[in-house]
């Protein structure tokens, strides 16, 4: 069930899919058994392991009747949503930072860190506005909590604990990457796990199974670069448009150009693992540009038709590399996840660059090859949005993951629980990489360590 949503607004009646018995609390059982929760250990603690409480001696709501807000800063966009848990998408709201994009030729935290603070209240009560429901209405507070820029995630998150605090809102962290994945089953009801999923991004490559909720294998991880940096820098460099970012211009671009003009190597074809790696085509491209003269300071809109030609087939030549990359990837990382997980039936592309009409057409027939399915949210989904966020908080709020509501005024000195560098599972044995790239600190457990650990205290 694929359905195509405005950027700004959706109203989607969906059909709901059957769900596991899990139930949830509601905002008035909150209110008044606040002293007898299930209590693990405080996701918002900083550095700590997650955890979430559950209410047990409590009236349990139908499940269709939750309403969650979700709010992503992540990077440079501002979104929010009002999810309900039936699968209706109550409204969508997003304010874009294009032209700053534009102006710094990337994204620059300080900048968008402003630029989120200027638009979270408007963006958010806009939200609340189009869904037609005050705070009261709502059950949770979904908003990510990492990986991102931390400047930027910081006013997501003081929104998001300033609101459910106001209105003793239980609150729910969300893993940035996760919801990506998780968004194909609000609009695919027969996605049901297991099943693999590609997340690609302008800050992450990422290959996963999904076991389960919260439960995920990292079959492959960007060591460098992400596809989305490189689709960026090249449009930079070749004079693009920016202002809908790099991977649509390149990609309308390479539409005029001969993808078999220019032999980029692909990267990591030595490597036989499931990593990816993009640092090293956006150096041969850069050189490639610089060796024809092409002069960046020109727009598109004002080259030559021989210049424009030039740039077309360099825009024609990098997607291909680019994707058969990605391809290569996808072939292992499968073959890998059937031997793990000889059920699976569904790859979801999501992220932004899944936006890319090619990139989706080039893995449909890698899927198609081994007898899976694709399935790509919406283009309007797979960006960065805050209807992700707020499904993803809907599936972990039914499991009884969430936090009690933050106190209404929070101290000053108090430490908001970021987790800029964030693991969504935990490396697959067999395809760890020796890549030095690779070997950063990991500030923060993954989320299926986290998870674990978790359920073990449980039980």
């Amino acid at each position: 069930m694929k359905m195509a949503l405005s950027s700004t607004l959706s109203r989607l009646n969906l059909i709901p899919r059957p769900w596991l018995p899990y139930t949830v609390t509601t905002l008035r059982a909150l209110k008044l058994k606040p002293h007898k929760p299930q209590l693990l250990r405080p996701m918002w603690a900083p550095l700590t392991l997650s955890s979430f409480s559950v209410s047990a001696q409590i009236h349990r709501p139908q499940d269709d009747n939750l309403i969650v807000l979700g709010i992503e800063t992540s990077c440079d966009d501002t979104a929010a949503a009002v999810v309900k848990s039936s699968g209706e998408i109550l409204s969508q709201v997003v304010s874009s930072q294009a032209d700053l994009l534009v102006r710094y030729g990337g994204v620059a935290p300080k900048m968008a860190e402003e630029a989120h603070s200027q638009v979270i209240d408007q963006v958010v009560q806009e939200a609340l506005n189009q869904a037609n429901v005050s705070e009261t209405d709502l059950s949770a507070v979904a908003v990510t909590i990492g990986p991102g820029l931390s400047l930027c995630l910081r006013v997501g998150v003081q929104k998001a604990r300033k609101t459910a605090g106001s209105f003793n809102l239980p609150i729910i962290g969300v893993h940035h990457m996760e919801a990506h994945a998780l968004v194909a089953r609000l609009m695919e009801r027969e996605l049901q796990f297991p099943f693999m999923a590609l997340l690609i991004s302008g800050g992450h490559n990422l290959l996963i199974l999904a076991q389960g909720l919260g439960q995920y294998i990292q079959l492959g991880t960007s060591i460098d670069d992400a596809i989305g940096e490189a689709y960026d820098k090249t449009a930079k460099w070749l004079g693009l448009d920016m202002r809908r970012s790099g991977g649509p211009a390149i990609e309308k671009l390479a539409r005029e150009g001969d993808a078999e003009s220019i032999k980029f190597s692909i990267p990591m074809k030595q490597h036989k693992d499931c990593n990816f790696s993009y640092a090293g085509l956006k150096t041969q491209v850069r050189l490639a540009i610089e060796s024809r003269n092409i002069n960046a300071e020109i727009p598109i809109s004002c080259a030559s038709s021989q210049d424009r030609r030039t740039r077309a087939d360099i825009a024609a030549s990098f997607q291909r590399v680019a994707v058969l990359h990605l391809e290569e990837r996808c072939e292992r990382a499968i073959e890998w996840a059937l031997k793990i997980e000889p059920s699976i039936k569904h790859l979801v592309v999501s992220g932004g660059v899944a936006s890319n009409q090619y990139v989706r057409a080039r893995l449909d027939q890698v899927v198609k090859k081994n007898s899976l399915q694709l399935v790509c949210p919406p283009p309007s989904l797979c960006t960065d949005n805050g209807v992700m966020v707020a499904w993803t908080g809907i599936e972990h709020f039914r499991m009884g993951r969430f936090d009690p509501p933050p106190p209404a005024v929070e101290s000053e000195d108090f430490v908001y629980d970021l987790r800029p560098r964030w693991p969504l599972g935990e490396e697959y044995a067999e395809g760890r990489s020796e890549a030095r790239s690779l070997r950063k600190a990991r500030i923060h457990p993954s989320l299926t360590s986290i998870i674990q650990a978790s359920l073990q205290q449980q039980h």
